[in-house]
């Protein structure tokens, strides 16, 4: 078999979680390829609220073996952390492999992740302070600490006395902090970390082929999204890795040729948490109904998101660069109220309208909307399991935006719950 992408098309939280957990029931393996513990899935099973971070969203079902891959930063204290909440709730989370070549988020990377953030001032960039950013900055330097290195306690130290060296002296120099003690750090990674993570740290490039070859299914589930890739988001207000579905090959170790789908996954109207360009941003009672009705809110963090409306042109650029096979979209019942929907399918630049997202970041930022105006329902969707069952202003909105993006939705999310799904159109 092939593997299976799911990829977010906005700046995330489009519910990635929710409908991975979904597809997860016809797969063997999930796979989370990038990211940290900066970005959080919340799936709702019979009326209980899971809310993920580092554990991918199959972890939930008995029969999938969950792996944590190469392309993460992880937090060992936060990734322990989940495992004892999910195990106290009746979650059996034995069967987790975690890739021995992810790399290992340190409390230097998040004093000096909260103290950079803070020294930026009004240009700060909305970081979560929770060391991501500085994990993976170390990895391309090439000092990182990995996952692996907790099985040899000799190197371990030796590459924490070295890498030391330079973080105390930037949080002397710079920011007049004490030094970090390289005896406090390794005391709980060696002592308390690393006999509870080495049944779990393994092969996992070698559990995923093993699983392609023997012609299981596997489902590769990335954090963020592709509007905030490192290298094709709204730089600077990215992630520090490649949420896109190419960065799935490097972060669980296969080949292009190994993804037989990408799944793309989109809300019906759009949020961003953090700085950065929003050219549909609604800051009217429009938007506070959005955050009331949505639940807008971190899962991580509790911080408001932004919202706007639907944004096309962004979902084009991601079908692109994505190779999207289908799209699902999320949350169309938070619009069941309005009486009136914008869709925009332009920006207007100066005198010109672009169809296709601008590449100067000038004109993104100062990019207006070009909205289309469709009516609205006002309709409870919440219930709906049949396509059917939705009202017939809801299912033209869903196909105008199918028609806009130029790919084909599939799935339309009503609710919160795992199977609050309608199926829209075959893939």
């Amino acid at each position: 078999m092939s593997a299976t992408v799911v990829v977010g098309t906005q700046w995330g939280d489009e519910g990635k979680g929710k409908l991975t957990d979904l597809l997860a029931k016809e797969m063997d393996l999930v796979v989370r390829y990038q990211g940290g513990h900066n970005a959080g899935h919340t799936i709702v099973v019979d009326g209980r609220r899971f809310a993920l971070q580092l554990l991918p969203s199959g972890v939930l079902y008995d029969h999938v073996t969950p792996v944590i891959g190469n392309g993460v930063v992880v937090d060992p204290g936060v990734l322990l952390s989940e495992i004892d909440t999910l195990t106290a709730s009746g979650v059996d989370c034995s069967r987790l492999i975690v890739s021995g070549n992810a790399h290992l988020i340190m409390p230097y990377h998040q004093e000096l992740d909260a103290l950079t953030e803070r020294h930026l001032g009004r240009n700060k960039l909305g970081t979560t302070k929770r060391g991501i950013g500085p994990a993976y900055a170390d990895k391309a330097a090439r000092v990182g600490i990995r996952v692996q290195d907790l099985l040899d306690a000799k190197i371990f130290r030796q590459k924490l006395e070295v890498v030391l060296k330079e973080k105390n002296l930037i949080l002397a120099k710079v920011y007049n902090r004490l030094p970090i003690s390289a005896d406090d750090i390794a005391g709980r990674y060696l002592d308390e970390f690393a006999p509870r993570l080495a049944p779990m740290i393994g092969d996992s490039v070698g559990a995923v082929h093993q699983a392609l070859d023997a012609g299981r299914n596997v489902l590769l589930e990335g954090a963020q999204a592709t509007f905030l890739d490192l290298d094709h988001g709204t730089y600077p207000f990215v992630t520090s890795s490649n949420p896109v579905a190419g960065g799935a090959c490097v972060g669980a170790g296969i080949g292009p040729r190994d993804i037989a789908a990408v799944i793309g996954i989109a809300k019906a109207y759009v949020t961003r948490v953090g700085s950065g360009p929003f050219p549909t941003e609604l800051t009217d009672e429009v938007g506070d109904l959005l955050v009331e009705r949505g639940g807008e809110f971190g899962t991580n963090t509790g911080r408001r998101r932004r919202t706007g409306w639907f944004d096309a042109v962004m979902i084009r650029h991601a079908a692109r660069l994505n190779s999207l096979s289908e799209v699902a979209l999320t949350k169309l019942d938070v619009l069941d109220t309005l009486a009136v929907l914008k869709v925009c399918v332009g920006y207007r630049v100066g005198d010109r309208v672009h169809r296709q997202l601008p590449y100067h970041q000038s004109d993104l930022h100062d990019a207006e909307p070009v909205y289309e105006e469709l009516p609205g329902w006002q309709e409870d969707t919440s219930g709906a399991t049949e396509l059917h069952q939705l009202p017939a202003a809801a299912k033209e909105y869903v196909q105008f935006l199918s028609e806009q993006v130029g790919v084909g939705i599939t799935r339309v999310g009503v609710g919160p719950g795992r199977d609050q799904f309608v199926r829209f159109a075959a893939p």
